[in-house]
């Protein structure tokens, strides 16, 4: 499985917006975004001054696929898998992005970053309706129950990243059970529900992909 291992920190820089890729060193005084440092790569002033319809378009994307920790080519199918669903293309790109099951275990406050989740996942912690899942593309059902393997809720991991459910609970679309590890996946959320990834511009991103 293709995955990015360079500097996370470096891809918010190129985006100039926190991902929140480092779950609570992003919150921290310790997020080089804090500190207002320039976009990687060349001398500011020996960039063009204006970005191109494309740049912008791209950036959407880029920021979209890297809040979400994908890869290009995983990224491309489930945008393509969008497109032939019936209803809006945007609005069902972000509703099988939700659906993936890493997302669900981040969401659910089981991990403190997507990355953190997938790991969860890979290393067999995480079970869907009592049963063990691998895989972190896997989508979420409805009505399904997300739940912390029986030999894995003493984690410190874990522990310490269920914190954030007392301080701000979960999305609405989902229900958990911090006591006994157990969440419910209750409905696939809409645009206007997903309101923390800021301004993203899906149609950008559609475009994008028209030409």
């Amino acid at each position: 499985m293709a995955r990015y291992t360079g500097p996370v920190c470096r891809m918010c820089r190129v985006e100039q917006k926190k991902l929140m890729l480092k779950g609570n060193r992003c919150k921290s005084d310790k997020c080089p975004m804090n500190k207002k440092r320039a976009a990687p790569g060349k001398d500011p002033k020996s960039r063009p001054g204006k970005r191109s319809d494309y740049g912008v378009q791209l950036r959407e994307k880029q920021k979209l696929k890297r809040i979400y920790g994908m890869m290009e080519k995983q990224f491309r199918l489930f945008f393509d898998r969008a497109q032939r669903m019936p209803g809006i293309a945007g609005e069902n790109l972000f509703a099988l992005l939700e659906r993936r099951l890493d997302n669900v275990v981040y969401r659910l406050r089981f991990a403190s970053s997507r990355s953190q989740a997938r790991q969860l996942v890979l290393h067999g912690h995480v079970k869907v309706n009592g049963q063990k899942i691998t895989i972190p593309s896997y989508l979420v059902k409805p009505e399904n129950e997300i739940s912390i393997a029986e030999g894995s809720k003493n984690l410190t991991v874990i522990k310490d990243a269920l914190r954030e459910f007392g301080k701000s609970g979960v999305m609405p679309w989902l229900s958990l059970d911090p006591d006994s590890m157990k969440g419910k996946f209750l409905t696939s959320p809409r645009r206007s529900d997903i309101t923390d990834l800021g301004d993203i511009k899906e149609q950008m991103i559609i475009e994008l992909y028209s030409k």
